[in-house]
C-alpha cells in the first residue's frame, strides 16, 4: 500500500536545441526563417511570458530545462536578433493585410485580429522586456530557483561515436560547461547527453567534471546491471558517483498521441504560407520564392473547416492537464505502493518544439499544469536537484548502451545515408587532439588557427548533419555545412604543416564563423 507521507513528483524536461546555421552565408537568413524564427516565436518567447505569469501569480512552479550551446550562440548574435525582429515586422504587416482579405467571413477576420495581436505581445517582449536577448530572462529565472538549467554537449554531439577518443569527449563537454558559464553564468549539477546516447565508460568523463547527475532512455537504465530497484520511477547511481535517472517512456506518447491530437486544437499543417497565391505573400517572403511558415493557420484538427477557437482551445488544455497530472498521480502512486512506500518521480522529457511550434497549445498546457500541480496534494513538480539530497542513498548500477534516435541505439546516425561522414569526422578529431599536443603552448596567428580548427571540428561533430540527411530534411544544406566545416579544419592542419597561414582568410572565415568566440583549442588537449 502507497505510504500518504511519500512524495510523488514530476520532473518537467524540456530540452531545446538548433544546430548551428551560421556556417554558410549564401542562406542566410532563409534557414532561420525556416527553423528558427518561427520556433522563437511559437515556443522560447511563449515559453519565457507564461513563466513570467507564473511568477507574477506566486505559483511556485520547477521546470528543468536544457538550451544546447548552438541555440544559445544563436539567440546572442546580434545578426540573428536583427533578422528576427524584421521577419517579425514582416509577419504582422502579413497579418495586416489578412485583415483586409478576410474582412467579409467575420470569424477568420476575428481570429486574425487575435493573431496580429499576440504578435505584437511578442514583439514587445523580446524588445521592451526582454531587451532583444532571451539568454538573460532565462538566466533570471534560474537565479530565482523556478528553472533548473542542465548543461550539454558544446554541438550536440552523440558522444557514443567518440568514446574511444577521451579527449573529444572531454572536449565537447567542457566547450559546453564554458558556453553554460559564458551565457548563464553559472555552473550546473546535470549534464543531457545529446540524443540520449550513452555508451559505459561516458559516466567517467561526465564526471571528472564534477556534474551531478544525467538522464538515460528508459532501456538504458531499466537493462542496467543489476536491475534497478526502483524501476524508472527511482535514480540510481553509476560506480563513479554519477547519479542517473530514467526517461518516462510514456510521457511523449500520452502528450504527443493524444492530447495534441485533440479536435478543438489548431491544424498546423494549414498555413496561409502555402495556402493563399504566391503574389499575396511576396511582401512576407521579402522577394524570396520559398513558401514558408506564418503564424496564421484559421482551421481545427477536426478534418473540416471549423474556424479555429481560442477560448474552446484554452479550455480543453486545462482539461487535458487535470487528465495528465491525474493519469501521472495514479502511476506513481501504484509504483510507491510496489516499492513499500519510497518517494517517486517520473521524468517527463520534450524537446521543447513540441510545445508551442508542433502542438500550438502546448505552452497553454504546460502553464496549466504547474497552476495545477500546484494546489494538489498528492502530486507535485520537482527539479532534478531535490532528489539528491546529502543523505539519500542511491542503488549503484552499470547502465546499458542506449540511446533515443532509431529504435534505441543511435543507428539512424549511422546508416548508408549518413555514414561516410563519421570517418572524417573521426579523423579530424584524431588529428585535432595531435595538434593541441604539438601547439599547446602557441600564441597569435598559430593559436586563431588552432581555435577556428576546433570551432570547424565542433562543429562537424553535430549529430544534427547525420540526423537530417538520414530525415532526408535539408540535406544538402546539412552536407554542405559539414563538408565545410571539415574543409576548414582540414585547411588549418594543411597550413600548419606548411607553416603558411593566410591571414586574409583566417581573417573571412572568423567573421563568418562567429561560434563561440572564447573557445580555446586546448581542450582538446591530453588530460593528465
Amino acid at each position: 500500500m502507497a505510504d500518504a507521507n511519500s512524495k510523488k513528483r514530476i520532473v518537467i524536461n524540456l530540452v531545446a536545441h538548433q544546430p548551428y546555421t551560421r556556417c554558410l552565408e549564401e542562406r542566410i537568413p532563409g534557414i532561420w526563417s525556416e527553423t528558427l524564427f518561427p520556433v522563437i516565436t511559437a515556443t522560447y518567447i511563449p515559453l519565457l511570458m507564461m513563466m513570467e505569469r507564473l511568477k507574477k501569480d506566486g505559483v511556485p512552479f520547477k521546470l528543468s530545462l536544457v538550451l544546447s550551446p548552438t541555440l544559445c550562440a544563436l539567440l546572442d548574435d546580434p545578426r540573428v536578433q536583427e533578422e528576427y525582429l524584421l521577419w517579425l515586422e514582416r509577419l504582422i504587416g502579413l497579418g495586416e493585410r489578412e485583415l483586409e482579405r478576410t474582412k467579409g467571413t467575420p470569424r477568420l477576420f476575428s481570429l486574425a485580429k487575435q493573431y496580429i495581436g499576440r504578435l505584437k505581445q511578442k514583439k514587445d517582449f523580446f524588445m521592451d522586456t526582454c531587451s532583444g536577448l532571451l539568454l538573460p530572462k532565462f538566466a533570471e529565472f534560474a537565479r530565482c530557483g523556478y528553472v533548473e538549467l542542465l548543461a550539454t554537449a558544446a554541438t550536440f554531439c552523440f558522444l557514443p561515436h567518440y568514446r574511444s577518443l577521451s579527449e573529444v569527449v572531454d572536449s565537447q563537454i567542457e566547450a559546453g560547461l564554458l558556453s553554460h558559464r559564458a551565457y548563464f553564468d553559472s555552473l550546473p549539477a546535470g549534464f543531457w547527453l545529446p540524443l540520449m546516447g550513452y555508451a559505459e565508460g561516458l559516466e567517467k568523463n561526465i564526471r571528472k567534471y564534477g556534474l551531478l547527475y544525467t538522464v538515460l532512455d528508459s532501456h538504458g537504465f531499466l537493462f542496467s546491471d543489476p536491475l534497478p530497484q526502483g524501476g524508472i520511477f527511482a535514480p540510481a547511481r553509476c560506480s563513479n558517483g554519477l547519479a542517473v535517472f530514467g526517461r518516462d517512456p510514456e510521457t511523449p506518447a500520452d502528450i504527443l498521441s493524444t492530447f495534441a491530437v485533440n479536435p478543438l486544437y489548431r491544424d498546423q499543417n494549414r498555413d496561409i504560407g502555402f495556402e493563399l497565391p504566391a503574389p499575396d505573400l511576396d511582401a512576407f517572403l521579402a522577394g524570396g520564392k520559398a513558401r514558408r511558415l506564418t503564424a496564421f493557420k484559421y482551421w481545427t484538427q477536426n478534418n473540416e473547416d471549423t474556424v479555429y477557437d481560442f477560448s474552446a482551445a484554452a479550455k480543453q488544455a486545462a482539461a487535458d492537464a487535470a487528465s495528465f497530472l491525474d493519469a501521472k498521480a495514479k502511476r506513481l502512486n501504484a509504483a510507491s505502493a510496489e516499492l513499500d512506500g519510497r518517494d517517486v518521480c517520473s521524468v517527463c522529457t520534450l524537446d521543447a518544439r513540441e510545445l508551442g511550434f508542433n502542438w500550438y497549445e502546448g505552452i497553454d498546457w504546460l502553464e496549466q499544469v504547474f497552476r495545477q500541480a500546484a494546489v494538489r496534494c498528492d502530486i507535485e513538480c520537482a527539479a532534478f536537484r531535490e532528489m539528491l539530497q546529502p543523505g539519500v542513498s542511491l542503488q549503484k548500477i552499470r547502465p546499458f548502451m542506449s540511446a533515443a534516435e532509431g529504435s534505441g541505439y543511435g543507428e539512424t546516425l549511422l546508416d548508408k545515408s549518413n555514414g561516410w561522414m563519421l570517418k572524417y569526422a573521426f579523423k579530424a578529431a584524431e588529428r585535432m587532439v595531435d595538434l593541441a599536443g604539438r601547439f599547446s603552448s602557441d600564441s597569435g596567428l598559430k593559436e586563431r588557427c588552432l581555435n577556428l580548427a576546433a570551432k570547424q571540428l565542433l562543429v562537424a561533430q553535430s549529430s544534427d548533419w547525420p540526423r537530417l540527411l538520414n530525415a532526408g530534411i535539408n540535406a544538402d544544406y546539412a552536407e554542405k555545412i559539414f563538408k565545410s566545416s571539415i574543409l576548414g579544419f582540414s585547411t588549418v592542419y594543411d597550413s600548419l604543416g606548411s607553416n603558411c597561414i593566410s591571414t586574409e582568410w583566417l581573417t573571412r572565415t572568423e567573421k563568418h564563423f562567429p561560434l563561440f568566440p572564447w573557445i580555446n583549442y586546448r581542450i582538446f588537449g591530453k588530460k593528465i
